[in-house]
């Protein structure tokens, strides 16, 4: 059954690859079908469990000790086309496929161009790619992805502004105060108040300062 899994595996590996060579080199805009109101990309990446053999001779997060996991980048495409009553956006049901692999980010990215190309990437009339922040994640976006609107994931977006509290106030009273009101702001859609409020932020530390205009930036 093992081998019978990797030579699977590694098969449909050479296919895969195959496919993401073509979709670079060709590029070739799809314009048949129905068009797509919004098509969504959206990437990220986690550590995951591995044998001692996957790690050799790669650092881990603690310096001089080995790495315990690999990252695996994982990503997904999917469309929208309802909004709830609060006007929210709703993902369309089963229109979510997957994609997920330990590579670099550059290949990743590659990977994902090709899921995106074969939903449809040509005939969305918006194009919007979600992420965390994460440097690997917007080059890639810009290189590839150079026409989509690009948006910060609500999740990560609360942890930045969870570290920009505690460098400004500590572990105090009004650190959670000014986090619960800016997630409200945020919450609700007004993206530019809170980015207006970190530009009016007065730092009171250095530290503060280097970590409020990383995040406003």
């Amino acid at each position: 059954m093992e081998r019978i899994a990797e030579a699977i595996g590694g098969d449909i590996a050479q296919r895969e690859q195959e496919e993401i060579q073509q979709a670079l080199q060709l590029d070739l805009p799809v314009i048949a079908g129905e068009p797509i109101p919004i098509l969504y990309v959206q990437m990220d990446g986690t550590g995951v469990p591995v044998v001692k053999k996957e790690t050799v001779d790669r650092q881990g997060k603690t310096e001089g000790q080995p790495a315990h996991t690999r990252e695996v980048k994982l990503g997904c495409v999917f469309t929208q086309t309802a909004w709830d009553e609060e006007g929210f956006a709703i993902r369309d049901p089963d229109s979510t496929t997957y994609s997920g692999a330990i590579e670099t980010a550059v290949d990743f990215g590659k990977r994902l161009y090709r899921e995106a190309l074969k939903r449809g990437w040509h005939r969305s009339k918006k194009k919007v790619v979600i992420g965390d922040g994460a440097e690997w994640i917007w080059k890639h976006v810009q290189a590839l992805f150079p026409h989509a609107r690009q948006v910060l994931d609500y999740y990560h977006c609360s942890e930045y502004l969870h570290k920009v509290a505690k460098a400004q106030y500590s572990n105090s009273a009004p650190a959670q105060e000014w986090v619960e009101a800016t997630l409200t702001r945020l919450y609700m859609g007004k993206v530019g108040q809170v980015l207006g409020g970190l530009r009016r932020m007065q730092p009171t530390s250095d530290e503060a300062l280097k970590v409020i205009r990383h995040y406003r930036e």
